[in-house]
């Protein structure tokens, strides 16, 4: 939201204070607060009728500091907030009465506040100022109409990039953008988002989360160029600081607040495939789709079945389609025997015509309207109303349905919705309805989530949601929403989920191929590999089916390498997973997160880090051709051994099958041995491919169903010596540029791996293997 006309105007109409000095500081628990009139108090009495922001700050964290500033300190404190945990921090605080001015620190965090002729707050990590609030950055805004705002302004410096604040699908540098944190089911082209996060980052090393789950309004250098503007209505504005020095530090540090994802069942990371929308299908129908799939080669993990496994006009009553599913259990039951996993669509409506709405209704577990009857519309279903979270017995009773499916087999659901949350509504709990409308989606993913982690545990929970706010990373997975079935669509899908994983959000999918309409096949086959490599995978659209053979031949045989190349992956993906539980990073991952210092990485958000040792850039056009940066010298292309020697852009021409996965000099990645599934022991017969030797050493970790697996790798001028503590058989390949290895110990086969460089691969003899190289390049 704006309150200026240019820089030295008001909007017509509008009141906007600002503070413009320091009257007094004051000890508060382990901080300071601070009281700045928004006038110069140039002699007694000419405080009188004057406004004052008073200014608390705190730490609330290690690298982490609180600033709240408030108007009218006498407002009610309103719900929901969000769920952080406990911020309580060290620091120290040095308050100089006589300059009026103080320190509070956190870490190497550090806020200086002053002064007795003007206002300023400069925040320092260490000795490097990395932002600021200065004159007119803070402010009270009144409108024409008396409704009040408190706004924030940071400055942002010349070449500093802003990322975050969810999944949004334009440019992933926020520079230049009005974004507004209000959740909506706007599809994935237009400034509306599914996911409102209301937290950014910068490439100057820290972050910023706005604690409000309302509505907080950025304009990121598109009201005053040079700063970060977001404001929220009312009397308060809380905000925190997060200190990096390096982005991945300041994920760390706010997903140590807002929450991390757990690790996800290993079988989600296969293929799952959905009956799409609005097409026709039966049990008959999705036998003959798993049947051509088995047949195809093309191995599946999951089957989705989307809203019309139920009756229309009864969303969500729960209950099969006894005309299409006439005995549910028993037809789960043959899925399972086929090793495929049973993903069902919900929403958090309950329609007119479903039997669950008179008991909703009767008992009050409906949301309300102002007069107190049931809020009801037409929209998606007729007369649905919304189930209301806030009230616990509606939230048991909600889950105790899910609980029901799960006991018939089901085994997971996908949240759809979330973001059509009225507010002219009473809520149970008395929650504010303008915090509700964001928030609602936190506590309707977080009840399917736990029904799940009651039913089977919480290493078997999942979701696959599309609504989110801060937070909800806790309840993976999500995906991208409502896709077109382009080339720039598809860009914008890989843009959303960079932003989202930018924004504290470990895994993310969408629909390959796109969800709207029927794909040329070009795209669809374009779209696949984006889909495998990504953290989770599904073929689902709207009113035509996703299955690979309708768009020929080509595009089956993508789907056999690349659904085989993740199964394959799997060792790789799970290590990756581990840093979203442990660290909060993403497994798809902007190339900022992997090279904060790199001008050029910053702008990039046509590729990505799959983890942190690949780099995927999707082919985009129907040409063929794909442009991909590559930040340092010596990669190798996962698919074929191609080289690239320096850093720098590319311009290639793929064919249908093949893109651009470089891999950096320097890697061990380890290779599992089936590309039929991803649920295998990993660590068996596992594969190390020691990608352009680089010497050094590094520990390489591989998970097996019982226990890790570790290889201690040395690469030196002209040896290699790997050595493990594995129980199983493995095996390494070097993927290099030379001409010859001179192989010292260990026997000799043909590598198995066809999508890589020709080579020989080294069987581990009992725990180790050495062997000696030299390093001519090939021509």
């Amino acid at each position: 939201m704006k309150f200026t006309n240019g820089y030295w105007l008001k909007k017509d109409g509008w009141n906007v204070q600002h503070p413009r000095e320091i009257q007094s500081i004051v000890p508060v628990g382990n901080g300071v607060r601070v009281f700045a009139p928004t006038r110069h108090i140039a002699f007694k009495g000419a405080e009188l009728d004057g406004s004052q922001l008073t200014i608390t700050l705190e730490p609330a964290g290690e690298g982490i500091l609180r600033v709240r500033l408030e108007h009218f300190r006498g407002y009610c404190e309103l719900a929901p907030n969000f769920a952080l945990a406990p911020l309580e921090g060290d620091g120290t605080v040095a308050i100089d009465s006589a300059k009026k001015s103080a320190v509070v620190t956190s870490g190497l965090l550090r806020a200086e506040i002053g002064g007795e002729d003007h206002f300023e707050l400069r925040f320092y990590d260490g000795d490097r100022e990395i932002t600021s609030s200065i004159l007119k950055s803070m402010g009270i805004a009144i409108s024409p109409e008396g409704e009040k705002f408190i706004h924030e302004q940071l400055v942002i410096q010349p070449g500093e990039s802003i990322f975050g604040l969810g999944e949004h699908f334009g440019p992933v540098v926020k520079n230049g953008q009005v974004v507004d944190m209000w959740n909506a089911d706007g599809g994935t082209a237009s400034e509306q988002a599914y996911k409102n996060v209301p937290f950014y980052f910068s490439d100057r090393g820290y972050g910023v989360f706005v604690n409000h789950p309302e509505k907080v309004s950025y304009e990121i250098g598109s009201e005053v160029n040079t700063r970060v503007q977001f404001s929220v209505p009312g009397n308060v504005l809380e905000y925190f600081v997060i200190a990096g020095p390096t982005p991945k530090d300041v994920l760390r540090r706010y997903t140590s607040m807002t929450g991390r994802a757990p690790q996800v069942p290993a079988w989600s990371y296969g293929l799952w495939l959905s009956t799409s929308f609005k097409t026709d299908y039966s049990e008959e129908t999705v036998n003959g789709l798993l049947d051509q799939m088995e047949e195809r080669g093309i191995p599946m993990s999951v089957l989705h079945f989307d809203c019309y496994w139920m009756r229309p006009s009864h969303w969500c009553d729960f209950v099969w389609d006894p005309e299409l599913f006439t005995h549910p259990e028993e037809m789960l039951t043959r899925y399972h025997n086929r090793g495929i996993k049973i993903c069902v669509w919900i929403n958090p409506y309950i329609a007119q015509q479903s039997h669950l709405f008179e008991e909703g209704k009767e008992h009050g577990y409906l949301l309300h309207a102002l007069d107190g009857s049931v809020r009801q519309w037409d929209h998606w279903q007729s007369g649905m109303g919304w189930v209301d979270f806030t009230n616990p017995e509606a939230t048991i009773w909600y889950k105790n349905e899910l609980k029901k499916l799960l006991r018939q087999g089901v085994d997971c659901f996908k949240t759809d919705f979330g973001e059509r949350v009225p507010t002219d509504v009473i809520w149970f709990d008395g929650s504010d309805p303008q915090r509700m409308h964001n928030y609602y989606t936190y506590l309707y993913n977080q009840a399917v989530y736990e029904a799940i982690a009651e039913e089977r545990g919480e290493e078997e929970a999942i979701v696959f949601a599309r609504s989110g706010t801060a937070g909800s990373q806790s309840f993976p997975v999500h995906w991208g929403g409502d896709s077109e079935p382009t080339f720039v669509s598809m860009g914008e899908t890989l843009r959303g989920g960079l932003s989202l994983g930018m924004s504290g959000f470990g895994y993310w999918s969408h629909d390959m191929g796109g969800f709207e309409g029927k794909p040329d096949p070009k795209v669809f086959i374009r779209w696949f590999p984006f889909g495998m490599l990504s953290s989770h995978s599904r073929l689902h659209g709207s009113d035509s089916y996703r299955t690979p053979w309708i768009y020929g031949n080509e595009a089956v045989r993508t789907a056999q390498r690349f659904v085989a190349l993740k199964n394959r992956l799997m060792p790789y993906v799970l290590q990756v997973a581990r840093e979203v539980t442990s660290d909060g990073i993403p497994v798809m991952r902007h190339m900022i997160l992997e090279h904060p210092k790199d001008r050029t990485s910053a702008h990039v958000d046509t590729q990505y880090y799959f983890g942190s040792k690949m780099i995927v850039a999707p082919v985009f056009s129907q040409s063929d051709e794909v442009e991909y940066y590559l930040p340092t010298d010596g990669w190798t292309n996962l698919l074929d051994g191609s080289r690239r020697e320096r850093a720098g852009w590319y311009s290639e021409t793929h064919a249908l099958d093949s893109l651009p996965i470089m891999i950096p000099d320097g890697t061990v990645l380890p290779l599992g041995e089936h590309s039929e599934q991803t649920v295998y022991n990993w660590a068996d017969n596992v594969c190390l491919y020691l990608f352009g030797l680089v010497p050094g050493e590094q520990t390489v970790t591989v998970p097996s169903l019982e226990s890790d697996v570790t290889f201690n790798v040395t690469v030196t001028e002209s040896k290699v010596t790997i050595t493990s503590d594995s129980g199983f058989p493995w095996s390494v390949q070097v993927v290099a540029p030379l001409k010859s290895i001179e192989i010292a110990t260990g026997s000799q086969e043909p590598m198995n791996f066809t999508d890589l460089a020709s080579g020989e691969r080294i069987i581990a003899d009992a725990n180790a293997v050495e062997f000696t190289y030299s390093l001519i390049v090939a021509k």
